[in-house]
């Protein structure tokens, strides 16, 4: 598959991957360094500066092996929030991986919606019609493009970050304010290549804002709603961890077991040991329907095991 980008003013300057990545945010920039790109028609480096008019044509490279149409099957029941010729929306389950990879080639989203529905190609043979990603462990709302208008608004929607996304967490200890605006970059951890973590210099600049929904000082438990004005990976997870509010059941960033010594209820005790998966749920997504130019808004209920989490967390008081 063939993508052409033109720099403009505001990203001359900037190293051709970064560019890339800023230009296709549903391929991550270790995928866009197997790309083959063609600098105003001639082979160039990704570490290159890139110049105000400088014309790129990029091979996008997608394994042959690992094609999301090679195992279309419904390994669960969708949960469709909207659906027409250009797009559909659906409620992502946790535990379910977004597309196939190395060690996911069957049950991924990707596949359950193909058993479905058709999806734009121009996502690549893994990931037709994925405009933008959810964790494995992390549920909500989610928008995938079938036509292929539609994949190419999207993918400038979701770059612009021109829309609203809202997601619900359940993170440890109580803050002493309301409202926070969190800004920090985000780079790849030089410890760990699994985790992400903030960074004085480099990286790329990342902002959430974050407001208390309920709070539960006995439990040193905080609920709060996060809104992304960018969309970095694992972003909320390392910016409130970062901050000292880890998500609950967080195996990244969670700090480990560190503190359920501190909890004294049986039954969250019980909820905590027993739970894989961050409580992290993208509660609303709006933006501008692609192809009809319509003001979309979308809002998922919380999943079953966070639903659960609350009650357990409103009996302690």
């Amino acid at each position: 598959m063939r993508r052409e980008f033109i720099v403009t003013d505001g990203d001359a300057g900037m190293r051709l991957d970064k560019f890339l990545a800023a230009q296709m945010p549903e391929f991550s920039r270790s995928e866009i360094q197997k790309f083959s790109v063609l600098q105003n028609g001639a082979p160039v480096k990704m570490s290159a500066r890139i110049r105000a008019g400088d014309a790129f044509v990029v091979e996008v490279v997608t394994p042959q092996s690992d094609t999301a149409s090679d195992n279309i099957s419904s390994d669960f029941d969708l949960d469709i929030l909207f659906e027409d010729d250009d797009i559909i929306v659906v409620n992502k389950p946790r535990g379910v991986v977004m597309y196939p990879s190395a060690g996911n080639k069957t049950g991924t989203l990707v596949q359950n919606i193909l058993a479905h529905t058709n999806l734009s190609a121009l996502g690549g043979e893994t990931r037709p019609g994925v405009v933008h990603r959810l964790d494995k462990d992390t549920s909500g709302v989610m928008v995938f493009a079938k036509s292929d208008a539609a994949y190419r608004n999207l993918v400038k929607t979701f770059s612009a970050h021109d829309l609203t996304r809202k997601y619900v967490a359940f993170a440890w200890h109580v803050p002493n304010w309301t409202e926070a605006d969190i800004t920090g970059n985000i780079a790849r951890s030089s410890r760990n290549r699994q985790k992400m973590s903030m960074v004085k210099s480099g990286g790329k600049p990342a902002q959430t804002s974050v407001a208390v929904m309920n709070a539960w000082p006995r439990a040193g438990v905080t609920e709060f709603r996060c809104t992304l004005f960018t969309g970095r990976t694992h972003q909320i997870r390392v910016h409130l961890s970062a901050h000292g509010f880890p998500v609950l059941c967080d195996p990244l960033y969670g700090r480990g077991a560190g503190n359920l010594g501190s909890v004294r209820d049986p039954d969250l005790l019980e909820f905590l040991k027993t739970h894989n998966g961050q409580m992290l749920h993208a509660e609303v997504l709006e933006f501008t329907h692609p192809t009809t130019g319509a003001q979309m808004r979308f809002k998922s209920h919380l999943p079953d095991d966070m639903a659960e989490l609350k009650c357990i967390l409103d009996d302690i008081g």
